[in-house]
Formats: structure tokens, sequence, C-alpha cells
């Protein structure tokens, strides 16, 4: 990640970098499967120190066997780098 000479965050801009970076590797993986076809879903967001501030996004997909032709990898890489994006322009925006 870019180092952005970013203030301190406070408890709460963490937790809404958190939230709008899980928000969007969910809104990645749902906006190629349908929710039915996924057994489980786990999306793990750490963001550790200040300067610079570090986003750890970890994600866990297990699809159905209704979602054969889906490539789950390739799925989590995309919605890890939508992510990791968008926990960028949430930081940028505090800058």
């Amino acid at each position: 990640m870019v180092e952005l000479g970013l203030p301190e965050l406070t408890t709460e801009q963490i937790e809404t970098l958190c939230q709008t970076t899980e928000e969007a590797a969910r809104k990645a993986v749902l906006s190629k499967v349908s929710s039915k076809m996924i057994d489980t879903l786990d999306i793990s967001i750490e963001a550790e120190g200040s300067k610079p501030v570090n986003v750890t996004v970890e994600i866990n997909l297990v699809l159905t066997k209704e979602a054969k032709g889906v490539d789950a990898e390739a799925l989590v890489k995309e919605a890890t780098s939508q992510a990791q994006k968008a926990s960028e322009n949430y930081l940028r925006k505090l800058k």
C-alpha cells in the first residue's frame, strides 16, 4: 500500500476503514456469484500501524457444488484487490 502521510487514525476511523474494506470485498464476491452459491464467506480485515497504515484482507470462500464453473481463487483475488482499493480510497479522503 502507498504511504499517504496521514495523521494517526482514531478508533472510529479504523472501524470505518475496516467496514468499508469488508463491504467492498463482499460486494465484489456477490457481484460474481449468488449468495445461494456460497457455502462459506469469511472476510477478515486488519488495520495496523499509523504511519503507514497497513491493511490486511483475508477472504475464505467456499462455493457450493452448483457453482462448478466459478474459479473461487480468482474471485478471492479480485475481491481482495477491490477491498484494497476501497481502503486506499477511504484513506485518501482522510488526508
